[in-house]
């Protein structure tokens, strides 16, 4: 597989279009495939044959049989962590699993990594780690023969029951109760809503909410006055077995029984039975164990043959049949068993309208509510049938089964990156000194800086992974030609024309935007002569020579300097007239003299910088990144030119991040910086980038020959922009005035803060880590979700370990970040093995969080050298809302609501200089109106949101389904009217309705007005603020001369310039309020009319917003009956 190519996306539209092919010298029949167009070819029985569905085969559309037992192109390798030459040393900076030594970083409780262990225990009977429900039917036989559950009663009493299905499918009981037995059971057909997880008063209860996990709870909504029944269930796969079963009960009642004794064929199990008959070329019925084996394996990439083989024998034990034939029962079973992930079939249920399959309006409905996607059409979710279901019934139809729908979901388009930021998306026409630069350091080695060889290919590869900034260090060479190689260790020496060669040929082949080369000189002047000639010859007009021009004050954008290559280095004075000079090395400093020799340190300068020649030739080359020496902030603010750069060792930048965070973001703000890691890291391991992003720092020099954490973390992050070298810095990072600490540990003055839900479902085909001291293939994983950003956004989580199960482990855990600074925060998912000698990698994902996609998606895992893993991934469902409140995120999250009196305000902060402080004392008003005005339509959203029993999570797609939901399975005639014929549509009952909807239509029609007070007070309150914020920037010129006229200087000016910062930068964060409600409100007018019509009146096509607008111009009227017709009058 190529590199950098995720398995599912190169296979993408053809894991359901395998062709089998024969040796040519043997006869095949051929015969229906799993396409209309396609065939598929069997070899004869007895054939030893393998399965290739390598990249390689799937370029040519098919995956092929050849005649060995092993993948041709695309055989199995072992995908761990390698533990050998410096990725294994001990690096407490760069542990793989993520914990970070830093102060931005994140610090791991060893006390809270290992869970109890049992013993390890292997059976060879059986498989205990198959889920068995893998239809509603097993669904339906588990609930009749029931289980064990605790009952919650509202006086957060936990009372442990027997609960069963009966027989006849009509009735819910348990036992034992003092109830009389014909009381203890609740009717199916009184059931209006089952509800996974903490959703009602009851389990959300502060003596309760702790004693057991989320994924255990679900409650049923039964009765016209919607009572709940609270549960708890032992594990999460009982819970998911009991809300699929009671939810496809709700829906089809009596119709039921047809599932769980089907007078037909369903459509898989037809298709998976024309696939046997397809390869039973003898018609007896029977086909052999291997090709059976490789049949599934084909069209499941990444299973185990071996436990494919395992399932078989399991199931022909337990029907007393012995042999390597298998027959068409055992084959369906066998497949249903083995490639049906629940967690899967559980969405597939709750969106299906037609039992076991969904079909356009179906799809349709579960990409809008819980993908989150937008302007979706029945012909968009046709194409996606045609495109992912495997059976051609299935296709005719437009019919999704669990198969199609699981490879959907599996497919790019379902992934967690969202697509748009695959190519360049962010405004490329600010200053350069506005972006993160992806920089190499030491680009010429393989491995570590003593013992690490020098070679051309790792210029190739830097560059081919988006690397705008290389660094190019140069020495005299033999016959007066120049070589680049690290100083001071064995590495090879590369001459300098051919790695310009390489340069050149490379340079923009995965990015059209400026390459910058650092320079590092150690040449005569007769060999520097020699670099400036090949440069001009090589480079030729790609080379940048235009000198800056004195009127600007930001260097060009990315966008000006498209295809052209920029050299950092030392340059002589403007028209200095001899053909060379001395100038101070100072980029390396006092390093540089533990690196020299003894004759080089007799040039060193009293400030410990070595003097050397330059000759004008090369000086002339120089442009935009001119080589300077920093001395302090305050001097650099007044001396330095915009085209003058600094480079920063990793300690003094360091140093400056923790004790001057503010000036060296403001420093950053004009000028370029470089920070290159300290030779103490001889191994040549990573700083941590994140650390100097915080600042500002541009260009963070990384060793690239080093995998790990922090490269992870550098290379997940540049893929936002389209891999194109550049990310624009976050806003509060590039206006001029603004306020930003880079060690911040509370929320931001002018950024707002997310709140990010994460749930881990469950992880496919992980494998062995390569470096595990364990025997065997047994995996025992666990997952750790990080956030890095901000030291306010540093955190962690981490799910349970899974015993005995890397094929298929379910998770199941939720977990919450705040995030206050989102431009910056990335995701990390890594996947580690609970072995008894150590926590081993597995694999990982980073992304950056403004890349993440809502709703269920998998997340590819890569190795630790960054490939992806074949087939290897997790499930996970990802939902993203604004923070409420003040501090923290409280366990429950946006649950927790403040009224006026516990709203905390941000104010403004007093700078010492009477007139401005009145000015911003005079804003103080219009804060708090904007801050009331947001923070009630959010509490009346989190309101309306718990009444439907959904979490703060949910968009107003599925609230809106929650509640139509309710009212079609209401067994009392219920009359709403939806009017959408003003701008804020507005639901209203007509006649009587249980308390519960009564409730909730009064919680929407509070957040319809909250909205509406926002938006119609909008106008006023940003008119307010924005005058308070143009008066106060008049004063940023001459802050200074007026804050000295009133006594101000040294630390109290500097204080006074910090808030004044402050209090524009607050003034600013409140100008959204003129963009009204939540991005929830604004769709609520596409949610109502689609949604509703889809429920209701499945069989027609939802009206659009503007159609509803066009063609009624007036009243949706929808009486929900027995019928549930849909009356749409003017």
């Amino acid at each position: 597989m190529m590199a950098g190519v995720h398995a599912s996306e190169a296979v993408s539209g053809h894991l359901l279009n395998p062709t089998i092919a024969a040796s040519p010298a043997q006869d095949s029949t051929q015969i229906a495939g799993l396409n209309n167009n396609d065939a598929t070819v069997l070899p004869p029985t007895g054939t030893r044959a393998y399965l290739d569905i390598s990249a390689a085969a799937f370029a040519h559309g098919h995956p092929v049989y050849g005649a060995e037992g092993v993948y041709t192109n695309g055989r199995y390798m072992d995908h761990g962590s390698p533990r050998t030459g410096s990725s294994s040393r001990d690096n407490s900076a760069e542990r793989s699993h993520g914990g970070v030594n830093t102060p931005c970083g994140i610090m791991k409780d060893g006390s809270k990594q290992r869970q109890v262990r049992q013993k390890k225990t292997v059976s060879f009977s059986s498989m205990p780690n198959d889920r068995k429900i893998n239809s509603t039917a097993a669904c339906m036989a588990f609930m009749m023969e029931g289980c064990e559950m605790k009952k919650v009663r509202s006086n957060s009493r936990m009372y442990n029951r027997y609960f069963l299905l009966d027989p006849d499918m009509h009735w819910l009981r348990w036992e034992p109760s003092k109830k009389d037995s014909e009381k203890a059971k609740l009717e199916i057909k009184s059931i209006k809503e089952v509800r996974l997880g903490k959703k009602t008063p009851v389990l959300r209860s502060n003596g309760l909410s702790d004693q057991f996990p989320e994924e255990c709870a679900f409650s049923i909504i039964y009765g016209d006055n919607y009572e709940s029944l609270d549960l708890v269930a032992s594990t999460a796969d009982v819970v998911s077995t009991w809300v699929m079963g009671l939810r496809y009960l709700v829906s089809y009642g009596r119709h039921t029984v047809d599932v769980v004794e089907p007078s037909q064929p369903s459509l898989r199990t037809s298709w998976i039975g024309s696939v046997f008959e397809l390869a039973d070329m003898e018609r007896n019925g029977h086909i052999d164990l291997f090709r059976a084996t490789q049949i599934i394996r084909g069209l499941n990439p990444g299973m185990k043959e071996s436990r494919i083989e395992l399932k078989f024998k399991e199931l022909q034990k337990a029907k007393d049949q012995y042999g390597e034939d298998i027959d068409m029962e055992t084959f369906v079973e066998a497949y249903c068993e083995l490639c049906t992930r629940p967690e899967i079939f559980f969405l597939l249920v709750q969106f299906s309208s037609n039992k076991e399959y969904l079909d356009s309006k179906d799809l349709m409905l579960f990409v809008e509510v819980e993908q989150g996607m937008e302007g979706v059409t029945e012909d968009m979710c046709r194409c996606i049938v045609q495109k992912y279901e495997p059976s051609a019934e299935g296709r005719e139809k437009a019919s999704l089964s669990i198969d199609g729908f699981t490879h959907y979901l599996l497919s790019s388009e379902c992934h967690i990156f969202d697509p748009q930021h695959k190519r360049v998306c962010q405004d490329m026409s600010q200053p350069l000194s506005h972006y993160y630069i992806n920089s190499s350091h030491n680009a010429s080695l393989l491995e570590d800086h003593f013992w690490g060889s020098s070679d051309i290919s790792s210029y190739i590869r830097a560059l081919k992974m988006g690397c705008r900034s290389l660094e190019v260090i140069v020495w005299d060479g033999p016959d007066n030609e120049p070589v680049v190689y690290v100083g001071n260790s064995v590495a090879s020496q590369l001459a300098l024309c051919k790695v310009l060669d390489i340069i050149n040929q490379y340079a923009f082949e995965s990015s059209e935007y400026p390459l910058i080369l650092c320079l590092v000189t150690h040449c005569c002047i007769p060999q520097q002569r020699v670099m400036a000639q090949h440069m001009k010859k090589i480079l030729g007009d790609k080379l940048y020579l235009d000198a800056p021009s004195s009127e600007d004050h930001y260097l060009p954008s990315p966008e000006e300097l498209k295809g052209k290559i920029l050299l950092k280095g030392k340059r002589l004075p403007p028209n200095y007239p001899e053909s060379e000079g001395e100038v101070t090395d100072e980029e390396e400093g006092l390093e540089m003299s533990r690196r020299v020799g003894a004759d080089d340190k007799d040039h060193l300068n009293g400030l410990g910088c070595k003097r050397l020649r330059l000759c004008k030739e090369l000086s002339d080359l120089v442009s935009l990144c001119k080589s300077v020496q920093f001395r302090d902030f305050d001097i650099s603010k007044r001396d330095q030119k915009y085209w003058e750069m600094c480079s920063f060792n990793e300690v003094d930048a360091n140093r400056f991040a923790n004790e001057f965070p503010e000036d060296f973001v403001c420093y950053n703000k004009r000028f370029l910086s470089r920070v290159y890691p300290t030779p103490m890291r001889i191994d040549a391991s990573n700083m941590n980038p994140q650390d100097f992003w915080k600042c500002g720092c541009q260009i963070v020099a990384m060793n690239y020959q080093t995998p790990g954490l922090m490269m992870d973390l550098n290379l997940g992050w540049f893929r936002q922009n389209g891999n194109c070298g550049y990310v624009l810095r976050p806003a509060i990072m590039r206006e001029e005035v603004s306020y930003f600490s880079a060690n911040a540990r509370e929320s931001l003055p002018g950024v707002s803060a997310q709140l990010l839900h994460i749930k881990v479902i469950s992880g496919q085909n992980l494998p062995k880590p390569r470096g595990s001291a364990a025997k065997g293939d047994v995996v025992e994983p666990y997952i750790y979700a990080e956030i890095h950003g901000i030291p306010a956004d540093c955190a962690e989580q981490r799910t349970k370990t899974v015993s005995q199960n890397g094929d298929n482990p379910v998770f199941d855990e939720s977990f919450e970040f705040q995030i206050n600074l989102p431009e910056l925060a990335v995701l990390r998912f890594v996947v580690l093995d609970d072995d008894y000698i150590g926590d081993e990698f597995i694999g990982q994902y980073t992304i950056p969080f403004e890349c993440l996609q809502p709703g269920y998606r998998h997340v590819p895992l890569q190795s630790l050298t960054g490939e992806f893993l074949p087939n290897c991934t997790l499930f996970v469902h990802v939902a993203i809302t604004n923070r409420r409140g003040g501090g923290k995120a409280h366990k429950r999250g946006l649950s927790v609501r403040k009224g006026k009196k516990a709203r905390e305000y941000t104010s403004s902060k007093t700078t010492g200089i009477k007139v401005v402080d009145e000015l911003f004392r005079a804003s103080t008003q219009p804060l708090r109106e904007a801050t009331d005005l947001r923070e009630n339509v959010q509490n009346a959203m989190v309101s309306f949101k718990e009444l439907c029993g959904l979490t703060p999570a949910a968009n107003m797609k599925q609230c809106i389904l929650t509640v139509s939901t309710w009212l079609m399975n209401s067994e009392r005639a219920l009359r709403v009217t939806v009017d959408l014929s003003q701008a804020y549509p507005t639901m209203e009952a007509q006649g009587p309705v249980p308390e519960l909807l009564r409730k909730v239509l009064n919680a929407y029609d509070m957040m319809i007005q909250t909205s509406r007070t926002l938006i119609e007070s909008a106008d006023v309150v940003y008119s307010k603020l924005t005058q308070a914020q143009r008066a106060g920037l008049d004063f940023h010129v001459d802050l200074h001369r007026i804050g000295a006229k009133e006594g101000l200087k040294g630390r109290k000016l500097h204080k006074a310039m910090e808030s004044y910062a402050w209090n524009i930068t607050v003034l600013k964060a409140h100008n959204h309020i003129k963009r009204g409600p939540t991005p929830s409100f604004h769709s609520l007018n596409e949610s109502l009319p689609v949604v509703i019509a889809t429920l209701i009146k499945h069989e027609a096509s939802p009206p659009s917003r503007q159609d509803t607008n066009k063609d009624i111009e007036g009243m949706c009227d929808v009486c929900f009956r027995s019928h549930l017709d849909v009356i749409l009058q003017d």
